[in-house]
Parts: C-alpha cells; structure tokens; sequence
C-alpha cells in the first residue's frame, strides 16, 4: 500500500464527508515475495477479485462522494498484473477522478508501461525501496539484483515526467541506512519520500520493528529531510506531525545517538539544510481521510487495519465511509488510553492499526509513540547509546 498525496484536492476537505484516499488493492497477485508484505500478496490472483464491470462500479462510487474528488490509488499486489489496468484507469479519468499507481519493480515496469502511464493521464508512481545498498533491499524484497533495478525505474519514472514516491518500510534492518536512502531517492529524482512505520500485519508480523524512543528520533530526523527538496510523509506515525508541530514552534531536536548519528549523515551526503520544511501534516489518519479497498471489495478503514466494515458489492462506498460507528468514532477522535488524553488527538490520534494489532481495539493507545499526554517533547527519553 502506498499514499500518493500528489494532487491533493485544493482547499480544505471535510474529511466526514469525503476521504482524501482511496486505496483499491486490485490484485493479489505479485513476482515478488518481499517479508514485510502487508498484503500476503500471491504469485497469481486470488479468487474474487472485483470484475472489470465493478471495477468501473467502484470507480463510479468513487467519483459518488463529489468534487472535490478522492485520489484512487491502484495498488495490490502489483496493480501492473491487472490485465484491465489502463481500462480503469481511463474510465476514472474520463469522470475526473485522480489516479496513481502503486507498481511492483519487475520486469512487468517496462517502458512502453511507463509511456502508457504518461499519455494515461497517471497522476503519480510510487515505487518502494528499502535499503541504500543490495544487501538491504534486495533482503527485503528477495530477489537479487532488484536495487539497480528499482533505482533504475525510479529515475525512468522522474524523467519520463510523472511524479515520483518513493515508499520506504522502516525496520531494523535499515533503520541505519536512512539518510543514504534519502540521498539516492534525491538523486534518482524522487518528488516525495513517503516513510512506512512498520505494523505488524501479513508477513510484516515477523519482521523487527523499531522501539518508540527510536520512531521519535527518526520522525525528528525526517523533519530535518523535508529540508532537502522533496516532500516527506509517514504512514502509520502519525505523531510525525507532532513532531512536525514541535519542531516548527522551537522545540530543538533530539541529542541523543540514532538521531545525531542519521542527520549528521544527512548533512555529510546532502549539506545543510536549503530550504523550507516540506513536512507534510495533514491530520488524516485509517478511516480518516482514508479508506481502503480489498482485491475483493471488502471496505476496510486503512491496509494496514484488516477491520471489515462492508463490501462495495453490496452497499455504497460513500455511506460506509460516512456512516459507520467505528469510522465516526475515529475521525471524532474517542481514543482510550494515551491517545485519548493527548492534546495532538485530532492532529496526530496515532496508528489505528498499530493500536488494534497490539491490543485489538482500533480505538486504543499506539504502542510505537513515546509521547505522554501534557509532557514537554525533551521529557521524552533518549534512545541510549549502543555499545
């Protein structure tokens, strides 16, 4: 899943009424078999996926919840093993309805794909890596020689003209490489930088996350990279924008060893800092200007929070969204725990899937914010110094 933020409608959307999201996993089905995959994804595609005739239903709904429209991403699995893909795509942009594209690195990414996807009208590419070197990436997403060749696709990708995301999944493995993966993301072309907290779901459930204290110093660190030219954005760490937040009233950053050690590598590959914050914070959250879609219509309030809430088989997309008690109770912000007492409730709220993957309710606490209610930022411990 990625979350393409690139034509964003203007002005301010009332998010009870409209998501600024909608993720369709069109397939199952991919060549990879990365060991963080959300999705479980398959080698082929799963029984059930929605047909082509409701594809375009669901588009139609889409396009249901009126101006200003939602972003649709395409995504899966490899949303390029869809055989129907650029039928989709163009029966959404005949309605107006912005589309990205969510594509798997294989040898499906060709040129003439990429051609297709210009003249198409796609309104941005996100492409994953997740290492700064093979060893990493090619790791994570188990096929040898996959990092030059995600390299090479994103900078095909930026000088064929689209807007280009580049997903990075944090976990231990490359937690130390940050700061070389936003140099080669820069270099490549990359326009944003979109930064996964890892939950614990499909096969991510095995993979090692990060501690909270190490999200805090990495959330500073990626303020300090919104400096360098491209947007960055965090998926499930919502407390980056209070971070964001912190930072930008005066707050210092961090002393502490992982967040001195990843800017200071930053300044060393990049320079200082050239430009304005491009931090971006718009307070949406699973289910809160987001909504998700699965291969077989089943609705769920983000990827990562497998809650079903109904099926755009049998009921509209837009009354789930605006209707449903646990998506109103989201958006209004009835958190228990941390979440529930902190003052950066509407702002931040915490990851929903991380806080129902730990406890099972999507309405509790986030395990990966060190953050308590009413502290100042420097109260928040600092990560100690490995020996």
């Amino acid at each position: 899943m990625t979350a393409i933020t690139t034509a964003v409608p203007r002005g301010r959307l009332n998010f009870s009424q409209r998501p600024m999201l909608v993720f369709w996993e069109v397939t199952r089905a991919c060549q990879l078999a990365c060991f963080h995959c959300r999705a479980s994804a398959t080698e082929g595609a799963l029984p059930g996926e929605l047909t082509t005739t409701e594809g375009f239903n669901l588009i139609d709904q889409v396009a249901g919840f009126g101006r200003p429209y939602p972003i649709l991403v395409l995504t899966g699995g490899d949303c390029l093993l869809r055989p129907d893909l650029f039928d989709l795509v163009e029966h959404a942009k005949a309605l107006g309805v912005p589309v990205a594209l969510s594509p798997s690195v294989t040898p499906q990414l060709t040129p003439e794909k990429i051609e297709l996807m210009v003249s198409s009208g796609i309104n941005a590419v996100s492409i994953s890596l997740d290492g700064a070197v093979p060893a990493t990436h090619d790791g994570v997403r188990g096929i040898p020689g996959h990092f030059e060749d995600t390299i090479a696709a994103i900078t095909a990708l930026s000088a064929a003209g689209l807007t280009v995301q580049v997903n990075t999944t944090v976990m231990r493995a490359n937690v130390s490489e940050l700061a070389d993966v936003a140099d080669l993301i820069s270099r490549a072309g990359a326009h944003i930088w979109e930064v996964f907290f890892l939950v614990q779901v499909g096969r991510g459930v095995a993979t090692d996350a990060v501690s909270p204290q190490e999200h805090e110093e990495i959330c500073h660190f990626l303020y300090d990279a919104s400096q360098h030219g491209f947007i960055v954005r965090t998926v499930e760490a919502p407390f980056f924008r209070r971070v964001v937040f912190r930072r930008q009233e005066g707050d210092p950053a961090p002393t502490s060893s992982l967040y001195t050690a990843l800017s200071g590598r930053l300044e060393a590959l990049m320079g200082p800092a050239a430009g304005r914050p491009r931090a971006q914070t718009a307070s949406t959250r699973d289910g809160k200007g987001i909504l998700f879609v699965a291969h077989d219509g089943e609705i769920n309030p983000a990827g990562f929070l497998p809650l079903p809430l109904g099926n755009v088989r049998d009921e509209a997309i837009a009354t789930i969204y605006r209707d449903h008690p646990l998506l109103r109770q989201i958006r209004d912000a009835e958190f228990t725990g941390r979440c529930g007492r902190c003052e950066y409730a509407d702002l931040c709220g915490g990851s929903r899937a991380r806080a129902y993957a730990a406890t099972g309710d999507p309405l509790g606490e986030d395990p990966a914010c060190p953050y308590e209610p009413g502290e100042s930022p420097s109260d928040i411990a600092p990560v100690p110094t490995q020996g």
